[in-house]
């Protein structure tokens, strides 16, 4: 299915949208990528909207990519005698590993691994940030804390921990089950949680096998002061605004997120920005304009995809809000401005014989009438340089695999088409000239630029660039005759 945008949308999948009708019609009003949030839904559930995912995919002769986000651990304060306590700011209040339920003076923290790397001034978030807690003396067992910002906290409350690196895997027992699980079934990407270091993303890869690319969620301090080596052994990118914005001052999150999409893109990895992109439309049909806003604005800082998250998983109007997604990103990529903007922030972090084939062929496409750029690519490697390109043409990314077409699917750009075997570059140009007219993206007057690389099948070969025709009769003319 050819889309009209560059952009990726990215919707979760939850109990407003787990039949096979609105599944196929979310990805015919825009979605490219389902997100199935693994925090949400036990086994069988998933298993049900993972195959009606693929019966869309097969009846709409679409690739679908399908991303499993892992929970990661939940860090949690225990329960309350009275359900709920109110604590004042300047008051005294502790948090410990006695079983006892818990009062306005105390309350358990079932994490020791929190109090072995607490140390005194540390900041404890509970509850999303509304309460801020101040570490005035800690050991092993306990942290007597200061009450800096107020308010009431309930049983089980959520604890973020900002200011310190903890020594807690990114996978948890449930995430190694969940990933071993979603592998099985076949995902595309596996998004994890809770990143602290680059040593989090490599124990995933290895669990994983190849079977699933790896998407790093940024949502820690420490994520963002390490993202340079997490990025190089990472597949792709997630900026996870929701914990990020509970552990940093929130006007920090912009900056970041501009940052790490020009970081990501440079590296030719895709990146997804995410969180409260459209909270409102989960009750109303319509989006406030500052959530328009913050979805242009990701756009036009060159993001591969904008996810929905509750919007489309709970929300009343799934459709609608991919709808919106759709109509904004039309409306930004047909602005000027936001070529300009792109093509001013274009950075390659290396040149190889393969960043040179992709640039010459963008720039080809762009000074002359060509039409499309069409790419051959086992591995996925060369539709992703082109798609670092941000070429003004559309792309075709042409693969004999379905699983790198699927992964294909959250790169900017990329119109995924999958091939049958390909072993001379005379098929590969036929097949790019068939691809490029049946998606309409040219007609037979018209001129395709083709990367490929020879010998086919062998990945990360891109070595060949041809200008060619659409009218296969004067493709080969010497045989024509």
């Amino acid at each position: 299915m050819r889309r009209h945008r560059n952009v990726k949308i990215v919707a979760t999948l939850g109990p407003a949208s787990n039949d096979y009708e609105m599944i196929r019609a979310l990805h015919e009003a825009g979605a490219d990528v389902f997100r199935l949030n693994m925090s949400h839904g036990d086994h069988a559930e998933i298993k049900v909207r993972h195959e009606i995912i693929r019966q869309v995919e097969k009846d709409m002769d679409s690739p679908i990519s399908i991303l499993a986000d892992l929970q990661g651990p939940k860090l949690r304060v225990g329960v309350f005698a009275n359900g709920e306590e109110e604590l004042v700011e300047g008051a005294a209040f502790r948090l410990d590993l006695d079983d006892a339920e818990g009062d306005v003076n105390r309350v358990k923290l079932p994490h020791k691994e929190i109090f072995d790397a607490l140390e005194p001034g540390a900041h404890l978030l509970v509850n999303d940030g509304k309460i801020k807690l101040r570490v005035k003396d800690c050991g092993r067992d306990f942290a007597d804390c200061e009450v800096i910002v107020g308010g009431t906290i309930s049983n089980r409350k959520g604890v973020n921990v900002p200011d310190v690196t903890l020594p807690v895997a990114a996978l948890s027992e449930k995430d190694r089950k969940d990933l071993e699980f979603v592998c099985e079934l076949g995902v595309d990407w596996l998004a994890l949680s809770f990143v602290q270091r680059a040593a989090d993303v490599e124990e995933a890869r290895e669990l994983a096998k190849g079977r699933a690319a790896i998407l790093s969620k940024i949502e820690k301090p420490n994520a963002v002061k390490s993202f340079d080596e997490i990025l190089k052994v990472s597949d792709g990118i997630m900026v996870a605004r929701g914990d990020l914005g509970v552990e940093l001052p929130v006007h920090a999150v912009p900056p970041i997120q501009k940052q790490l999409i020009r970081k990501s893109r440079a590296a030719a990895k895709p990146v997804i920005v995410a969180t409260q992109m459209l909270e409102s439309m989960i009750d109303s049909p319509m989006p406030t304009r500052a959530e328009v806003s913050d979805v242009a604005n990701a756009i036009y800082e060159g993001a591969d995809a904008i996810m929905l998250s509750a919007e489309s998983a709970a929300g009343s109007y799934p459709i609608e809000a991919v709808s919106t997604m759709n109509n904004v990103a039309g409306e930004v990529e047909s602005d000027p401005t936001y070529t300009e903007i792109i093509e001013a922030s274009r950075k390659t972090d290396g040149i190889t014989v393969a960043d040179g084939i992709v640039s010459a062929a963008r720039e080809i496409a762009e000074t002359t009438d060509v039409k499309a750029i069409c790419c051959f690519s086992q591995s996925g490697t060369t539709a992703l340089l082109v798609s670092r390109e941000r070429p003004r043409v559309p792309i075709v990314a042409m693969t004999n695999q379905i699983g790198t077409a699927r992964r294909l699917c959250l790169s900017w750009g990329t119109n995924c088409v999958v091939t049958g075997p390909v072993d001379r570059f005379k098929d590969a140009v036929l097949a790019a000239v068939s691809a490029a007219t049946s998606l309409k993206l040219a007609n037979k007057e018209d001129m395709i630029v083709i990367t490929a690389g020879v010998p086919f099948n062998t990945p990360g070969s891109t070595n060949i660039l041809r200008v060619a025709p659409c009218d296969e009769r004067l493709i080969f003319p010497a045989e024509a005759d």
